[in-house]
């Protein structure tokens, strides 16, 4: 069924989803969330998908954009960009047979976008 979504989660139920999961971080990484926009997006946009040099918008669930808390400095200077996770809603649908397997895999991404920030990387991910 590639390309189709076997069932349908709305905009505003996905959205709320993602919230759920950071609710349901451990207090010490929930905290870290406090600093870090995190947005859902439909699909990962063909710029994204170009500089990450991807085929296809299945094959990002989310992305991970800012400075990871070990490369962070005081002595940095100002004016970049927040910390964001953004968290597409598409791909998540497509990958999925069931509810249940979106609400374990919307957890999964957010920890696993929450690890870049901690400066992990793909491979030392939990998820």
């Amino acid at each position: 069924m590639s390309g189709r979504r076997r069932h349908e989660i709305s905009p505003d139920a996905f959205a709320k989803l993602v919230q759920q999961a950071i609710a349901d971080l451990p207090p010490v990484y929930a905290k870290l969330m406090d600093t870090i926009a995190v947005v859902v997006e439909e699909e990962p946009s063909r710029q994204v998908l170009r500089e990450l040099e991807l085929d296809s918008e299945d094959d990002l669930l989310g992305l991970y954009q800012g400075e990871s808390l070990t490369d962070d400095s005081f002595f940095k200077a100002g004016g970049a960009q927040p910390a964001q996770i953004s968290i597409y809603r598409g791909p998540i649908l497509r990958q999925c047979a069931s509810p249940e397997d979106v609400v374990q895999e919307v957890y999964d991404t957010v920890v696993h976008e929450l690890g870049h920030h901690v400066g992990l990387d793909d491979d030392e991910m939990p998820y």
